[in-house]
């Protein structure tokens, strides 16, 4: 049997929901599974032997999409069954869908997409396919499926891929961005797997250390800030994510710190506050709002502070060595004001100077006689 679902909205409007990175788009097909109560989630690339994508699968084994309702689930938009609910149904998780609109950024990874689910009945197995088409976004064919498939699940399979999505082909970098984006809910869901090409997305195989500080307004109001630094650098510098009290990421920021060269992290601000403000819409406001805006200076300050003691830290073995070559221009037992001025303005400077930490000694030697010679002439801000 086949039949057509239309969806009720324009055209222009569904193409705009559409687009979306490759990453992001891949975020919410995870989304969509973990609300669809999935413990395993499977992301593989289809190559073909010159190494381009040829098909993006996602796959999980969760509890499929609802067939007998698929007027609603794929025939509207803003009607999802998940805007009345806060939990999974089958294993009471935290919902990240509400609107009933990330199916569509499927589309932002490839130009058709097949939906290959199947669902438990009370009559026991029931599989088919949806199929989608960018060219036209607004109807999707549902087709049965010869037989019902072993267990209930979901296969995303994705073909015609945009030539943007060779960008995931990075695995390492894929994979430590995902778990940068599901860190803290894998942390409270410890039997929730995701796998990007066999590779366990997993916070702790990518992270370098992990550090949870109080953070405390002026009010009294509090909240955890939990700093994870990661084992490679983070494309677009360090986030701040705003979760709720269960480490569901709700919205994010640029962290507007300079942690120092070596440094990529992501900063997770949790507290049961933030859902409340997440549906007024106050989050996205970010200094627009009081609330919000305290939260990120308090955030913003427990950040530096943890990032000048780490910089301490690491700088105490590195300019050993760098005595020891003979590049650093003051004495290991130096402890002149001239000297601590010294170091943070080179602090600053390793931030900004990609490879500092792979000079020869000559050439470090020559940066660092220069920027003594003009450290009388800087001001903090210029090195900050």
């Amino acid at each position: 049997m086949s039949k057509n679902v239309y969806i009720q909205s324009k055209r222009d409007h569904i193409v705009s929901l559409s687009a979306a990175t490759p990453l992001a788009a891949l975020q919410e097909l995870v989304w969509n599974a973990l609300d669809a109560d999935a413990s395993e989630v499977r992301i593989d690339l289809v190559t073909n032997p010159l190494g381009g994508i040829d098909a993006i699968r996602v796959a999980d084994n969760g509890s499929g999409v609802d067939i007998l309702n698929v007027d609603d689930t794929f025939g509207g938009i803003g009607g999802s069954w998940k805007m009345g609910a806060v939990r999974t149904p089958g294993t009471n998780r935290q919902l990240h869908g509400r609107r009933g609109k990330g199916r569509f950024k499927a589309f932002a990874l490839g130009s058709r997409v097949e939906w290959r689910t199947t669902m438990r009945t009370p009559e026991g197995l029931l599989s088919y396919t949806i199929v989608g088409d960018a060219e036209d976004p607004t109807k999707f064919t549902i087709e049965d499926a010869a037989a019902p498939g072993p267990a209930s699940g979901t296969e995303v399979y994705i073909t015609n891929v945009r030539a943007s999505a060779d960008s995931l082909s990075e695995a390492a970098e894929t994979v430590q961005a995902l778990a940068s984006a599901f860190a803290l809910y894998l942390k409270s869901y410890p039997d929730v797997s995701v796998y990007f090409c066999g590779i366990p997305v997993s916070p702790v195989i990518v992270q370098r250390s992990e550090s949870d500080y109080p953070v405390t307004l002026p009010g009294g109001a509090k909240a955890k800030l939990r700093i994870i630094e990661w084992r490679r650098r983070m494309v677009g510098g360090g986030r701040l994510v705003f979760c709720g009290a269960d480490g569901f990421a709700l919205y994010d920021v640029s962290a507007g710190v300079r942690p120092g060269a070596g440094f990529s992290f992501t900063a997770y601000l949790v507290s049961p506050r933030f859902p409340e403000l997440a549906a007024q819409n106050l989050l996205e406001m970010d200094e627009l709002s009081p609330e919000v805006r305290a939260y990120l200076t308090a955030a913003r300050g427990v950040l530096r502070s943890h990032f000048r003691e780490r910089c301490l830290e690491e700088d105490k073995g590195r300019i050993a060595a760098w005595i020891a070559d003979g590049s650093y221009p003051f004495a290991a037992d130096d402890a002149s004001p001239e000297r601590a001025d010294f170091d943070l303005a080179l602090r600053g400077v390793r931030a900004r100077l990609d490879g500092f930490d792979a000079f020869s000694p000559s050439e470090r030697g020559l940066v660092m006689r220069l920027l003594k010679a003009a450290l009388p002439n800087l001001k903090e801000e210029d090195y900050a």
